[in-house]
């Protein structure tokens, strides 16, 4: 009887210390503080905003003056003059957007066929893309960098 009685005593304190273990073992505390992994890229690590300015290269003048305001709201306005030529002032201005990645500015609404619409935003530059939004290489590469205005 004293065995029986030993043996149910044990049964009861091992139910009883296993009722004891947290309820909330794998769950997350939700007031812990977590911290979100996030990507830098040129939106969301550069000061963007600005004017930018250069001379890009053009095939049948001296070159092209380009202005580009990239404005904090997503808009932009551009401004093109061809050297050397009467009448040739271009102006455009609309919205952009960011690719995926974060690290290049598409300008809405310019004929994509006639201008470039892509530029990869740098520490205080914005480099033109091409047709297709690839970097432009060769001896001239460098001239398709437009500096952002202190």
């Amino acid at each position: 009887m004293k065995k029986t009685i030993f043996v149910l005593s044990i049964i009861c304190l091992l139910t009883g210390l296993s009722a004891c273990k947290s309820k909330n073992k794998g769950q997350v505390n939700p007031n812990a503080n977590l911290q979100v992994a996030t990507v830098d890229n040129s939106k969301n690590s550069l000061d963007w905003a600005g004017a930018y300015s250069g001379i890009i290269p053009c095939a049948d003048c001296p070159g092209i003056e380009v202005q580009i305001i990239l404005n904090s709201d997503n808009t932009f306005k551009m401004t093109q003059k061809y050297q050397g030529k009467k009448n040739s002032v271009y102006s455009f201005s609309g919205t952009f957007r960011w690719n995926s990645g974060g690290n290049i500015v598409i300008l809405n609404g310019l004929e994509k066929d006639r201008f470039p619409n892509q530029y990869l935003v740098g520490e205080n530059t914005l480099r033109q893309l091409d047709m297709e939004g690839n970097v432009i290489n060769g001896n001239l590469a460098q001239n398709y960098i437009l500096n952002k205005a202190e």
